[in-house]
């Protein structure tokens, strides 16, 4: 058999049900490699969604976010996605692992977003990832005989995340609470926004942090003033992740034997800021655990720093607290806007597709990159972990510190292409891997050793949030 011949038998195919129907209804369809360069505006996205009356199937392009309260206004229901299980058992079934963008596939009725139909083709989801079935519009119109058209989706190209315009942040903060608060606030934002202050642990490691002086008593002796953190420090120490041989028998033991001082230092600094803002009790359906993803991101970032060139590595204990807190800004968002949180977290599990920024400055006119590095600027934490946080999303970013948001962009970006965090898999550019001079390879590595060990990172990840 020919090399051609078994590559082109080995091609992903759409699943056999698919095909019945597409053939029953007579449909003319090419099968299409889901890539990139796709125009969103032909790429249909589906997303199930129900409440006590039913479950509706909503089709829009993925030039829009789906505005679940311009649903509500239309349908006078309060529809949210439906509850992964539930999906996953429906498309089981049929032996799918994608909801694919067919109305007569499911029993429901069907509401599709009227823009849809302003292209000459469209790309849709046949039910096996990345494998997609593209139709011509007046093909696909004839699925929709029996569903209802409107304007629901709010076009991306009115909504303007803030990637790289810093210096509007304060102002884009202070308008967001505004608009969230009844009346009118002209006090300074430190006294509009309820942010509890530093906890005396953390300003006490952040002195020992910028001391040149410091030596390993001076961190076992702010450690040891707390118990919970002196606990959670010999733990992680003696956890299987770093298999330290012999019992830990002291946090000194802990930070001289097996962790060092830098290590300690951000690791209780990243406990300790963990601390202020408690978990929100909602979050994103499919959404990866809190710190979970805080210690995946900060162990891949350990590993990414490492494979640096030595001249160009950045601090290497600020890098993994870089990690440890990047998305320090969405507890804050939870902290800040509780009412509104779950509105977030409602749209997030019905835009798959869209990066959380849409979403956010959508809804509140901010991103929790916005506000967590403002935060941290607010609590005097070094500029660098600011920088991270800020412009964790931009791979071009190549400003003040740039090292320290290109690892968490990159950490965050393999991760996610693995299955671990929220939000669309992309393609990552060369430019980021040459701006920190490491090879594709090296960096698949380090994330492959991380996930190696995740049993132990997960142990890990608990410490940070025993349950009750």
């Amino acid at each position: 058999m020919t090399e051609v011949a078994l590559a082109t038998d080995t091609a992903p195919r759409p699943p056999a049900v698919i095909l019945q129907l597409l053939e029953k209804l007579g449909l003319a369809y090419q099968v299409r490699s889901e890539h990139a360069n796709l125009p969103a505006a032909q790429r249909l996205q589906a997303v199930l969604l129900d409440d006590a009356v039913g479950a509706l199937l909503v089709l829009y392009p993925q030039s829009q976010l789906l505005d679940l309260n311009r649903l509500a206004e239309l349908t006078g229901r309060k529809l949210i996605a439906v509850k992964p299980e539930r999906l996953e058992r429906m498309l089981g079934k049929h032996q799918l692992s994608v909801l694919p963008g067919l109305p007569p596939l499911t029993s429901s009725p069907c509401l599709y977003d009227e823009r849809l139909l302003q292209v000459p083709s469209l790309f849709v989801e046949s039910g096996q990832p990345g494998v997609l079935l593209e139709l011509s519009t007046e093909a696909f119109k004839s699925l929709l005989s029996k569903a209802s058209a409107a304007r629901f989706g709010e076009p991306l190209s009115n909504i303007r995340p803030n990637l790289d315009r810093p210096d509007d942040d304060r102002a884009e903060i202070t308008q967001a609470v505004q608009a969230f608060t009844a009346r009118r606030i002209q006090q300074r934002l430190e006294e509009t926004i309820e942010i509890p202050p530093l906890p005396e642990t953390a300003q006490k490691i952040i002195k020992l942090r910028v001391d040149p002086d410091a030596t390993v008593d001076d961190i076992t002796g702010v450690v040891e003033t707390d118990p919970a953190l002196a606990a959670q420090v010999v733990s992680w120490a003696a956890s299987p992740y770093y298999a330290a041989p012999g019992k830990i028998r002291s946090v000194e033991d802990a930070i001289v034997r097996v962790l060092g001082f830098d290590l300690v230092i951000n690791l209780a600094l990243g406990l300790a800021l963990g601390k202020t803002l408690s978990l929100p009790k909602d979050h994103p359906q499919h959404a990866t655990p809190y710190w979970q993803q805080a210690i995946y991101s900060a162990a891949v970032i350990e590993g990414l720093t490492r494979a640096m060139p030595r001249a160009q590595r950045p601090e290497a204990g600020l890098t993994y607290l870089a990690g440890l807190l990047h998305n320090f800004g969405y507890l804050v968002l939870a902290h800040v806007f509780p009412p509104h949180f779950s509105l977030i977290c409602r749209h997030l599990e019905v835009n798959p597709h869209l990066p959380h920024s849409y979403v956010e400055q959508h809804l509140l006119g901010i991103s929790r990159e916005q506000i967590g590095a403002w935060l941290m600027r607010y609590w005097d934490m070094p500029e660098e972990l600011a920088s991270a946080l800020r412009f964790q999303h931009d791979p071009d970013y190549a400003g003040a510190y740039a090292a320290y948001p290109n690892l968490v962009c990159l950490a965050v970006s393999l991760l996610r292409n693995r299955g671990i965090g929220a939000g669309p898999q992309r393609e990552i550019p060369q430019s980021l891997f040459d701006g920190l001079g490491i090879s594709r390879e090296k960096a698949e590595d380090a994330v492959s050793k991380v996930l190696a060990a995740e049993v132990a990172l997960r142990e890990l990840a608990a410490q940070f949030h025993p349950p009750h």
